[in-house]
């Protein structure tokens, strides 16, 4: 009976093991999607807009960017967010 205990608690440890060590699999895998980042081309075409709305996305603040040497460059992630900000589900609002 002992024995038996023993296994289940060691068998408990490897579980708990195994999901500590695949949440951090995912951790590692979205902190390297949200440091991809884009230039105003890639998000031109990823988003469908001209490059005047992109230039009022910046001016207004709506999408964050760095500028390096007159050149822009954005998150992905902050892509990501714009467009689940404004994401709607028409059959759920009738």
């Amino acid at each position: 009976m002992i024995e038996l205990m023993d296994l289940a608690m060691e068998m408990s440890k490897d579980i708990q093991y195994l999901k500590a060590y695949i949440e951090a699999l995912k951790n590692q895998k979205s902190g390297k999607l949200s440091d991809e980042w884009l230039d105003n081309q890639e998000v031109l075409q990823t988003l469908h807009i001209s490059p005047r709305t992109l230039q009022t996305y910046r001016d207004n603040g709506t999408l964050p960017f760095s500028k390096i040497e007159g050149k822009f460059y954005y998150k992905s992630s902050d892509i990501e967010n714009l467009l689940q900000s404004n994401y709607t589900n028409k059959s759920k609002d009738k």
